[in-house]
């Protein structure tokens, strides 16, 4: 009997030994996983509100507060432009930019096409109250100015709204063919009627293309289509390049130097008199006074 008792009492103490261990190694693995988490909660990016279409939206398809949804972003990686909240006071908290202020009814519309859950950004929509368009792309203090293009003086086809151009003038100075850059960097704000920056319809052959400019600009670019020939160069994306003035006529082109015109030598000037002495004609040579 005692021992069996003394062996039941050694398993005993061993599983109470094991259960003891069993526990710290359980808590120590806890302290752990706690101590990890709480790292990568500190160490994890800020995020923040930043406002977003519920649903696919295409070029100029108006929404209201309706249509915009709130996602967390990570406050790093915030496109610029965004919004971070759909609805607030107009003279609310300066750090909280509305798509919306309160009492504002009117929709706004796009400028380009968005995905369901794609962040909307200032500039690619309109205020509240403008449809898309034209007059909705401009910026402050800029016009609007169309230029006559075909498939040679167009790119082919190739130039969208919100591409940037270089603006080749080509006329006659003074009886010499010149081509001049006269503009640089412009950008565009429409093909023909369409301003829609997004537009995925095959490539057509352009019959105008709008521009913003200055109205110094503009009234350069229209005297220049008058008296000339205007062709456009597609400048590359993110293309910061400075180029001076750029101006070819036909002899620095085909490499053409024209001849000095002949020096014709000036005679020695000589003066005379003439004097009748006896009803004979007498000249005679004298100082040139003038």
């Amino acid at each position: 009997m005692r021992l069996v008792f003394g062996l039941v009492l050694v398993v005993g103490i061993a599983l109470a030994s094991f259960a003891v261990y069993m526990a710290q190694n359980y808590i120590e693995q806890a302290n752990l996983r706690a101590a990890q988490l709480e790292a990568a909660q500190r160490n994890a990016p800020r995020l923040v509100d930043v406002v977003v279409a519920k649903a696919p939206k295409n070029y100029g398809e108006r929404f209201t507060r309706d249509d915009l949804d709130i996602v967390k972003w990570q406050a790093d990686k915030v496109p610029e432009g965004a919004f971070n909240a759909i609805v607030a006071p107009q003279d609310g908290d300066p750090n909280i930019k509305p798509v919306f202020y309160e009492g504002e009814t009117r929709p706004r519309a796009t400028l380009r096409s968005y995905q369901k859950y794609e962040p909307i950004l200032e500039s690619k929509i309109t205020p509240p109250g403008v449809d898309a368009g034209i007059k909705a792309n401009l910026s402050p203090g800029m016009r609007a100015f169309t230029i006559r293009v075909d498939v040679t003086s167009g790119v082919s086809g190739f130039l969208r709204p919100e591409d940037r151009v270089d603006i080749y003038w080509s006329g006659n100075i003074n009886g010499q063919d010149v081509t001049k850059l006269i503009d640089r960097n412009v950008r565009l704000i429409a093909i023909d009627q369409n301003a829609d920056a997004d537009r995925v319809q095959e490539t057509l052959i352009a019959r105008t293309v709008t521009i913003e400019g200055s109205p110094e600009q503009v009234a350069a670019l229209e005297l220049a289509q008058r008296t000339g020939r205007l062709t456009l160069s597609l400048v590359g994306t993110g293309d910061t390049t400075e180029i001076g003035q750029i101006e070819i006529d036909r002899n620095t082109l085909l490499g053409i130097q024209e001849a000095p015109a002949p020096v014709v030598e000036e005679k020695e000037r000589v003066c005379t008199i003439r004097t009748n002495k006896g009803g004979e004609i007498v000249e005679t040579v004298i100082p040139c006074t003038n």
